[in-house]
């Protein structure tokens, strides 16, 4: 009932501002100004910066440093959306809300993206020959409750990206055609950066004393797994929220052992208490993978970008995983 009163609110207080926004924007477009795009995740504003270069504003919808899934539009920010020329989200999956905040959106006006178009998405399940199907069956129904039985962190396969990618260009050829040879310049160069950084992975990880990797923040890393050809296990399967069961980080304290893991990896922007603890417990040495979902102020501040954050990745799971 309170979910439903909020986005109501959201969606008057939208309908309220809507023709002031209209009314800017005609008098923006017959000033020739740029375009104003919202999007709501990390990847999502760096891959579209680097696509419209100095023809648009762009906003990350979310602050730098709110870990995304506890995220929870406010009305100010359908006011935003409202004013936009282009909404641009992962998918109904990453983002649930979208839907609903949606509602209240002059659809005649926004181009909304979902750059999940045309990707097929894996199951938010691992891989594991030592489990039992009841376990994974039950750690799939956890992370189906967080997300939805199919995984959403589709930006860390490279291959996805450069999907993500078309489908924001022919967003911002579609409102602005008159650009669209730089556009589509300025895409063809960043997915040939995303080709490169594929290749850096595929070479560097195709010589690893270990094939596979422990994290103790929530199940981000499936798509980037898969495409290397490694195998991943996580202690969240539900939401970043909740506390993984202790039988959960015994079963992960026995997979180090028995393959003797010296490594255990963390996440961004969430307090690394599981992995801590599974450090100190095993001698493990803790390193940072980073789903690039949001980044930290001061990261934003130092220039981060997504190839930078996915090339520290590389150099950890390099170690991690002791490849030569």
């Amino acid at each position: 009932m309170e979910k439903k009163l909020f986005f109501s609110i959201i969606i008057i207080t939208a309908m309220l501002f809507n023709a002031t926004a209209c009314q800017k924007k005609e008098q923006s477009s017959a000033g020739h100004s740029k375009l104003q795009v919202i999007t709501t995740l990390f990847p999502l504003y760096d891959f579209t910066r680097n696509i419209a270069g100095d023809a648009a504003n762009i906003s990350l919808l979310m602050p730098p440093g709110i870990e995304t899934h506890s995220f929870e539009p406010k009305p100010g920010d359908m006011v935003k959306i409202n004013a936009a020329d282009i909404f641009i989200y992962t998918g109904r999956y990453m983002e649930p809300w979208v839907e609903d905040i949606l509602k209240g959106v002059d659809s005649r006006r926004l181009i909304v993206v979902d750059t999940s178009k045309g990707i097929t998405l894996l199951e938010a399940t691992e891989e594991d020959d030592h489990d039992h199907h009841h376990q994974k069956k039950a750690r799939q129904e956890e992370h189906k409750h967080a997300h939805g039985k199919e995984d959403p962190h589709i930006w860390l396969d490279f291959a996805n990206a450069q999907k993500m990618v078309d489908n924001i260009v022919n967003a911002l050829i579609e409102k602005d055609p008159l650009r669209k040879d730089y556009y589509v310049k300025n895409a063809e160069a960043y997915k040939a950066k995303l080709n490169e950084l594929d290749k850096q992975f595929r070479d560097s990880l195709s010589t690893c004393k270990k094939d596979t990797f422990i994290h103790g923040g929530h199940f981000a890393f499936n798509y980037l797994a898969k495409r290397y050809n490694i195998k991943y296990l996580s202690a969240y399967h539900g939401s970043p929220d909740s506390e993984p069961t202790p039988k959960r980080i015994i079963e992960l304290k026995k997979k180090m052992k028995e393959l003797d893991i010296q490594y255990i990896y963390y996440e961004e922007l969430i307090t690394p208490r599981v992995s801590e603890v599974i450090s100190r417990e095993t001698g493990a040495t803790l390193l940072q993978l980073h789903g690039a979902h949001n980044i930290s102020k001061e990261d934003m501040d130092k220039g981060a970008t997504f190839l930078s954050l996915m090339e520290q990745n590389l150099k950890n799971l390099k170690a991690g995983l002791q490849c030569r």
